[in-house]
């Protein structure tokens, strides 16, 4: 009993750090008249660069936005600082 107690324990474990959060950071920008914005989105699925543009450039189109660049994918730890620079375009996405 106490072995599957810990193989549980360790199982969650496992889970919860392949379901770790992701987030990207972009480049953006509206024309007529020129607008241009970096911000930072959280996205699902696979943390990569090819579906963080895949996610990113929907949610942006839907709001008027163009999606230049991805610039990377990073997780939780890289958060706090991007948060000036994104400004207003911080988790908006």
């Amino acid at each position: 009993m106490k072995n599957l107690s810990l193989s549980l324990c360790l199982l969650m474990l496992g889970t919860t750090a392949a379901q770790a959060a992701c987030f990207a950071d972009y480049k953006a920008k509206q024309d007529n008249p020129l607008r241009l914005h970096y911000g930072v989105a959280e996205v699902s699925g696979a943390c990569t660069k090819a579906s963080a543009r895949d996610q990113l450039e929907d949610r942006l189109d839907d709001n008027g936005w163009q999606l230049l660049n991805v610039l990377g994918v990073f997780e939780d730890a890289g958060l706090e600082e991007r948060k000036d620079s994104a400004g207003e375009f911080f988790l908006r996405y």
